[in-house]
């Protein structure tokens, strides 16, 4: 055994996977789901130099038969890259792009995620960025946001969503239809561009596409209305400069997220609050407009090497489980930064609805 092996200490939760930092691959994309039968399915997918995620990326699925206690390995593919796992009409999907700025593309499973169908490819054209972001029913239709990125450095995504016939095949190109982007508001006081958005019903039964605002905590709202895409407002949102998944619980009658706030305490909040992402918290909405931070379930003193970030998550009865991208330490030393994590760990948040500030990890001021 090394001698680093005893002095590192374990991550919170439980390893679905590990992805040593001198691998110069990193974990992406996490995105859970519970299938018919109770068993959940996590992916992720590998980013970084030693990767190929910029000619065709890898992912890897895995399963539990037990709640998320232990985790098994079912398969590991080329041309998946920020996907999101869903469930439609009982079938298993996955839906992302091939590689990095690549197309949009979708496979299936009809065995739980063993084996998967050839990508169906939506698009001809490259281009499109995203990551592991709900789907949405509206209108007879089911919706997903997406972004497409020119050519060039990174930044100014357009948002844009697209959308399929709920009785329509999933695996047929031409039953999907792509709305036109738009661009990021000029108007915007604070952040730059737009990015990894949200298809959400609002409470008034419109469509929105709600999206993280780079370098700002705040999200945009855009609203699907005539048939396009329309900028609505900027607001407040704790965790609104990393990606954040919404989902709305009709129990509580509010929407809730999983979101990384930038809390005071740490001095890089200030200038560059996307990269703080060692604290995860608990928030709800009862509008997509005002957020309120229930609890902070995780969090560590340090933000240069730790994280806990692009969660994806699923209700399961009073609890939420989640699946993380985290940084931390392993028997090898320290992640290579808290953006390139080194894990992808399953975590319980139990009786979320009950959950409180006073039940938070850590001070917020």
């Amino acid at each position: 055994m090394r001698a680093q092996e005893t002095t590192a200490s374990p991550p919170p939760g439980v390893v679905i996977d590990h992805q040593p930092a001198a691998t110069k691959q990193y974990i992406g994309s996490p995105s859970i789901v519970i299938l018919p039968n109770g068993d959940y399915v996590a992916t992720h997918d590998l980013f970084g130099k030693g990767s190929d995620y910029h000619i065709s990326a890898k992912t890897r699925v895995f399963r539990s038969h037990n709640r998320g206690s232990t985790w098994t390995q079912l398969c590991v593919f080329d041309g998946a890259f920020w996907s999101n796992l869903f469930l439609h009409r009982g079938k298993l999907y996955l839906m992302g792009t091939d590689y990095e700025y690549g197309h949009i593309l979708i496979r299936s499973s009809s065995d739980g995620g063993s084996t998967w169908t050839g990508p169906t490819f939506i698009t001809k054209e490259t281009g499109y960025h995203t990551a592991p972001v709900p789907m949405a029913e509206y209108k007879g239709r089911l919706w997903r946001a997406f972004e497409i990125h020119p050519e060039g450095e990174w930044g100014h995504f357009r948002a844009l969503m697209l959308s399929i016939p709920l009785k329509g095949d999933l695996m047929k190109a031409e039953n999907w239809k792509l709305e036109q982007p738009i661009d990021f508001p000029e108007s915007a006081e604070d952040g730059w561009t737009w990015l990894e958005g949200n298809a959400i019903v609002g409470r008034d039964g419109k469509l929105y596409d709600v999206l993280r605002v780079d370098n700002a905590e705040q999200a945009a709202i855009v609203e699907y209305r005539d048939g396009a895409l329309h900028f609505n407002e900027i607001v407040p949102f704790p965790g609104g400069a990393k990606k954040f998944t919404i989902r709305w619980d009709a129990k509580s009658k509010l929407f809730w997220t999983l979101s990384n706030p930038a809390l005071p305490q740490f001095p890089a909040s200030a200038k560059n609050p996307a990269s703080v992402r060692n604290t995860l918290a608990l928030m709800s909405s009862p509008d997509l407009h005002t957020w309120t931070i229930r609890s902070i379930v995780l969090s560590h003193p340090d933000v240069k090497k730790h994280a806990f970030q692009y969660v994806d998550w699923q209700f399961d009865g009073n609890d939420l489980i989640v699946a993380s991208r985290t940084a931390w330490e392993d028997a090898e030393g320290q992640a290579n930064t808290a953006h390139n994590a080194n894990f992808l760990i399953f975590h319980r948040v139990n009786n979320f609805r009950q959950l409180h500030t006073a039940d938070t990890a850590v001070p917020m001021h």
